[in-house]
């Protein structure tokens, strides 16, 4: 049985949380070349899961378009991180 949606953003959360750089240090993501800025990407990312956190914590249920929308921006952002090098590129995002 397949979870709802808002155990499935929690479990996103989750892996999104343990796969992205958030504990980097911000002199090696900003290190090399830029191909998109890196360190307010992963800002923006952490601040669209803390919100979702509060957002749940609250007793708001997410729909699939709101976990679709935080699937298609983790997926992306990975892109931007892994061109920079910042990201193992094994694993994959839901």
């Amino acid at each position: 049985m397949k979870p709802d949606a808002t155990t499935a953003i929690q479990q996103l959360i989750v892996q999104i949380r343990s796969t992205f750089p958030f504990d980097r240090a911000e002199a090696q993501i900003c290190a090399g070349p830029c191909q998109g800025c890196s360190l307010k990407l992963l800002g923006f990312l952490e601040t669209e899961l803390d919100d979702w956190e509060a957002r749940i914590d609250a007793g708001e249920r997410p729909g699939l378009a709101e976990l679709s929308q935080l699937i298609r921006t983790s997926r992306k952002i990975a892109r931007v991180l892994q061109k920079a090098d910042l990201m193992q590129t094994t694993g994959s995002l839901n």
